[in-house]
């Protein structure tokens, strides 16, 4: 017997699939198309959708939808098979402490990527997902908001595209927090750095700076001790932070990211990873 789909919509229990062979909605380009309607709505990412639908997981009205490109009114019910979700909860996302010498993404000028530590030898045995690694988990895993080389700490790579587009989609809003070390560029200057250092400059921190002509949205920027600022950002331009301190007359000498959203970096030592638990979540 084949599993009851989950509902999207209220009503009743749909009759046998029908297939259908072309669009949901036909002749109407205005519509969008169903993979991104799911996307949408929160149910996948694209590329998931996609697979769903070719896989005969997705029934508009009823009706099983399986070809790429099919579009969806607002008004039309949308079901997804629950296959689809079990092949959902399969997914893993890790969290990895990056350390400074890896780059986040694929390998470049000599240096590894840092998916290389993704091994068992190197997972945390502080983890408690209790989730047994399998190298399946490895298959896929998309880097969900880089850290340069000279960077460390929290970084998120994941299966799921419903966490990578809540991280780094154009409408996310998860908050990403950094330790970062500073000093004056001169190294002759002396003293606190945070005594010395201008207050209207720290607000230039907070709000003020723009990138390549582009204003950047609002910081929390604050001392931390007397050579270290908190930075907790909503967006993540390239070397943003290093930037914006260079703009103000500081010279960053580490960073390091602690927190992204409501998952913390804590205890898990620099080199080592674990999963991210399903009682965890970024927003």
């Amino acid at each position: 017997m084949k599993p009851r789909p989950d509902r999207i919509a209220a009503g009743r229990t749909p009759s046998p699939p029908q297939r259908r062979s072309g669009d949901a909605s036909t002749g109407n380009e205005q519509l969008p198309r169903l993979s991104k309607r799911l996307s949408e709505l929160g149910l996948a990412s694209r590329r998931e959708a996609d697979e769903w639908i070719a896989a005969g997981w997705v029934r508009v009205d009823g009706e099983v939808v399986d070809t790429l490109g099919a579009r969806v009114g607002p008004a039309q019910k949308i079901e997804i098979d629950a296959r689809a979700h079990r092949a959902q909860a399969g997914l893993v996302t890790i969290l990895l402490h990056k350390p400074i010498g890896y780059v986040s993404g694929q390998a470049e000028d000599g240096y590894r990527p840092a998916v290389v530590l993704v091994t068992p030898q190197n997972h945390w045995h502080g983890d408690h997902a209790r989730i047994e690694f399998s190298r399946a988990h490895l298959r896929g895993l998309a880097v969900a908001g880089r850290l340069d080389i000279d960077s460390t700490g929290l970084l998120v790579l994941t299966q799921d595209g419903r966490i990578a587009r809540q991280l780094i989609g154009a409408e996310s809003s998860i908050e990403k927090e950094y330790l970062v070390r500073v000093t004056w560029p001169d190294a002759g200057r002396a003293g606190p750095l945070n005594e010395a250092f201008p207050a209207d400059r720290l607000q230039l921190l907070r709000h003020g700076l723009s990138l390549d002509g582009v204003p950047l949205k609002p910081a929390k920027v604050s001392w931390q001790n007397e050579d270290q600022l908190r930075f907790a950002l909503r967006e993540g331009r390239k070397r943003q932070i290093r930037r914006m301190c260079e703009a103000v007359g500081l010279k960053v000498t580490g960073l390091k990211r602690v927190r992204i959203g409501r998952v913390v970096l804590g205890a898990l030592p620099a080199g080592q990873w674990r999963y991210l638990r399903r009682d965890e979540s970024f927003a």
